[in-house]
C-alpha cells in the first residue's frame, strides 16, 4: 500500500485519468471510424447531407442488403490487386532493416568505440544528410536510372531508402552502443575474443532491445515511404501507399474512395500487430539508448 508521502493528490489522479482517456479517444477513435466505414458505400460515409448515415448504413443496405458490406475490400485487394502492393511492401521493408541494421551496427559499434576526432564530424556529416527532404535527394537519383535501365524496380528503391535511412540508424545504434560501458570490451578480450568476437558475444545480446528498437523505427520509415516509392517504382511495382494514393484517381482517371479506404485500414493493421508484439523490446530499447553508463 503507497505511503501518504507518495500517494498522488486525487485532483491530480483525476485530471490524469481523463487527460489519457481523451487521448486514447483522440488517439483510437480516427481508426476505429475509417475502420468502421470501410464497410460503407461511399455516399453513406461521406454523406454531406446527414452524417449519420455513415452509422445506420442506408445507402449500403439499398445497395447490397445489408448496412454493411466487403465490397471495397474486394475492389481493392480482388479487383486492384492490392496484394501485390503488400507483398511488393514486405519486400522492400525487410530488406531495407537487414541492410540497415547490418551497416548501422557495425558503423556505430566501430564509431563508439574510436577515439579518432573524425567521428564526430562523420556523425555530423550523416545528421546534415537525414535533415535534407528525401525527395530533394531522389530527384538527383532519376536521370541515372532512366539511363541504366534500373528505374521502377524494387532493388533500386531499395538501396535509395537504404541510403536515407542508414543516418537515422547509424546515430540511433551509436547512442545505444555509447550507453554500454567499454570495460565489457576489455572483459571480453582478456578472456580471449577478439574485436569482433566481442562485439557478436558480448555487446550484441546486451544491447538486443536497441538493435530492435531501431529495426523497428527503420521499418516504419521504409513501409509508410511515399515520396521515395512512388517516384521510384513503376505502376505494376508499387508498395502499399503509392498503391493507395492511386485508388484515389487523378484528373484523368476515375478513383474509388472506398477501395481507398478498404486499403488504408489493411495497411494499418499490421502496424498495430508490430508494435504490440514488440512492445517490451521498444520501451527497453528506448531505455537502454537514454542512460548513459
Amino acid at each position: 500500500m503507497a505511503s501518504p508521502a507518495n500517494r498522488m493528490p486525487r485532483g491530480l489522479r483525476i485530471a490524469s485519468t481523463l487527460f489519457i482517456v481523451t487521448w486514447l479517444i483522440m488517439a483510437a477513435f480516427p481508426f476505429f471510424w475509417t475502420l468502421w466505414g470501410s464497410f460503407k458505400v461511399e455516399i453513406d460515409f461521406f454523406s454531406i447531407a446527414d452524417w449519420t448515415t455513415a452509422l445506420t448504413g442506408d445507402k449500403t443496405k439499398e445497395t447490397y442488403g445489408s448496412p454493411i458490406t466487403g465490397a471495397g475490400y474486394y475492389g481493392a485487394w480482388v479487383q486492384e490487386e492490392f496484394g501485390r502492393a503488400v507483398i511488393n511492401t514486405f519486400i522492400v521493408c525487410f530488406f531495407v532493416v537487414c541492410t540497415s541494421l547490418t551497416i548501422g551496427t557495425l558503423g556505430g559499434y566501430a564509431l563508439s568505440r574510436s577515439g579518432f576526432r573524425y567521428t564526430f564530424w562523420l556523425l555530423m556529416i550523416a545528421l546534415i544528410f537525414r535533415a535534407v527532404p528525401p525527395i530533394t535527394l531522389v530527384s538527383g537519383y532519376l536521370l541515372p536510372f532512366f539511363e541504366w535501365n534500373v528505374w521502377g524496380i524494387l532493388p533500386t528503391t531499395i538501396i535509395v531508402l537504404v541510403a536515407i535511412n542508414q543516418p537515422f540508424t547509424l546515430w540511433m545504434l551509436h547512442s545505444f552502443f555509447q550507453s554500454i560501458p567499454k570495460e565489457l570490451d576489455e572483459s571480453a578480450k582478456v578472456d580471449g575474443c577478439t574485436q569482433f568476437q566481442a562485439f557478436r558475444r558480448v555487446i550484441i545480446p546486451v544491447m538486443w532491445p536497441g538493435v530492435v528498437t531501431t529495426g523497428l523505427f527503420s521499418f516504419l520509415l521504409a513501409y509508410n515511404d511515399f515520396a521515395v516509392t512512388a517516384l521510384l517504382l513503376s505502376k505494376e511495382n508499387q508498395t502499399m501507399v503509392p498503391k493507395i494514393a492511386s485508388f484515389l484517381g487523378t484528373t484523368q482517371t476515375e478513383g474509388n474512395v472506398m477501395f481507398a479506404v478498404a486499403a488504408v485500414v489493411s495497411a494499418t493493421v499490421p502496424l498495430f500487430i508490430l508494435v504490440m508484439f514488440f512492445q517490451r523490446q521498444i520501451v527497453g530499447g528506448l531505455t537502454a539508448g537514454a542512460v548513459k553508463g
